[in-house]
């Protein structure tokens, strides 16, 4: 199988990074993408666009990403409850 490799734009946190598809992808179809945290996310695709490679008649896909919505607001409620709490010790 051929891979394609497509020059991922992150608006979220305003990084690229190269991927390799199978297909590009499609105006809002989603993405799971490794956080600068650690996490796992899920981004939106917001656009997507070709341009002519600099090499013969060759057209590189291009693909704009944003965090989900429902995303966004989850990490920061997650943060507080977490900070809020005290520890407390397991018991049976």
């Amino acid at each position: 199988m051929k891979l394609i490799e497509i020059e991922v734009q992150n608006e979220t946190h305003q990084t690229q990074l190269q991927m390799r598809f199978a297909v590009v992808p499609r105006l809002g179809e989603g993405l799971r993408l490794l956080e600068p945290s650690g996490f796992w996310a899920s981004y939106d695709v917001i656009d997507v666009w070709y341009q002519k490679a600099e090499y013969g008649d060759i057209w590189v896909p291009y693909i704009h990403v944003r965090i989900t919505q429902t995303q966004q607001v989850a990490e920061p409620e997650l943060d507080s409850v977490l900070s809020e709490k005290e520890p407390v010790p397991f018991t049976v």
